[in-house]
């Protein structure tokens, strides 16, 4: 009796010793990179940056934010799905390389058979902004503008084919108004050049524009949600400036690629929940706009799938083509 006693004891105290090891294995091993399809200082870097902080601590391993901008934030997802699924190699998605670009172009990679979700960090409102020398400050001068100047305003954007192109094309469809179309490597060097003057107006990112609107550089025309965001109460949605149903958004989310583990996604997804309800960092989301972050593994990949049908839908409607 004494041994059969000692022998459950010791199963028990061996299981107790090794949850925690079990738990170690579904997480990377080494030092972890996050891919950025964007450059430094735009919204898809800044909150990678903001989480990316967070897990490092919780791993205790470094991790590193790694900037591959180009193509609407694609090159950065074709290489995110060529790479191993050791958790070693993660990547901030977002709503151009997962839902937008691929309703317009044939890619290398499938957003969803290529990719295992781990959880959505975000969605977010694009603000209309100008820097402070543009006359138009409304939605209505600025119609006006676009009318009396067809073809000569000038919109900045992170790229051809991403969700502020689009939210321009959206905005001169129902407004009935051309403007310039400007793209760029990312939000940080349009938010540059808008800023200094070489380009006017642009729909980006509110987690990009917001510390620029805060520090008086660039003026919050309008926001693209149909609610306003907690973090702009004072800026009026598109859809009270006169364009009802008006919403293009922006999000983003942490995948790893296609062979990555499920036991693994769901392991990080738990931290990631974690990190989402810490108040500095929920202070820095609140911030920037980004809400509704969170939830399970299988939450997020039915939102980029349904995210992926409604753009495949409206670039069709709309007459959307890529430009390459």
């Amino acid at each position: 009796m004494q041994r059969r006693t000692f022998t459950a004891g010791a199963i028990g105290m061996a299981a107790t010793l090794a949850a925690p090891m079990l738990r170690a294995q579904t997480l990377p091993t080494g030092p972890v990179r996050i891919i950025v399809g964007f450059a430094p200082g735009g919204g898809t870097d800044i909150l990678a940056r903001v989480i990316g902080q967070k897990l490092g601590d919780m791993w205790k391993t470094q991790v590193i934010v790694e900037n591959r901008a180009g193509a609407s934030g694609t090159i950065a997802s074709d290489f995110v799905a060529k790479q191993a699924g050791d958790g070693t190699v993660l990547h901030m998605a977002h709503i151009n390389s997962h839902a937008i670009v691929p309703g317009l172009q044939k890619l290398n990679y499938d957003a969803e058979r290529d990719f295992q979700p781990i959880a959505l960090v975000g969605v977010t409102p694009n603000l209309l902004i100008c820097n402070q020398a543009q006359p138009a400050k409304t939605v209505k001068d600025l119609v006006d503008l676009c009318k009396a100047n067809p073809g000569k305003i000038s919109f900045g954007s992170a790229g051809n084919g991403s969700a502020q192109h689009l939210a321009l094309e959206m905005f001169m469809l129902q407004a009935g108004v051309k403007a310039i179309h400007v793209p760029y490597k990312g939000s940080g060097p349009m938010l540059t050049d808008l800023i200094g003057g070489q380009v006017q107006y642009s729909f980006d990112t509110m987690t990009a524009a917001t510390p620029h609107v805060k520090g008086g550089k660039a003026h919050a025309i309008a926001q693209t949600r149909q609610k306003r965001a907690a973090g702009h109460p004072n800026v009026p949605t598109m859809a009270e400036s006169g364009f009802p149903g008006f919403e293009a958004t922006t999000w983003y989310g942490l995948v790893g690629p296609g062979k990555m583990p499920v036991a693994m996604a769901r392991r990080m997804n738990e931290d990631v929940n974690k990190a989402l309800v810490m108040p500095d960092v929920m202070e820095k989301l609140e911030a920037s706009g980004a809400e509704d972050g969170g939830g399970s593994v299988e939450k997020f990949a039915q939102f980029m799938s349904v995210e992926k049908t409604k753009w495949a839908k409206v670039i069709k409607d709309a007459g959307v083509k890529a430009e390459i």
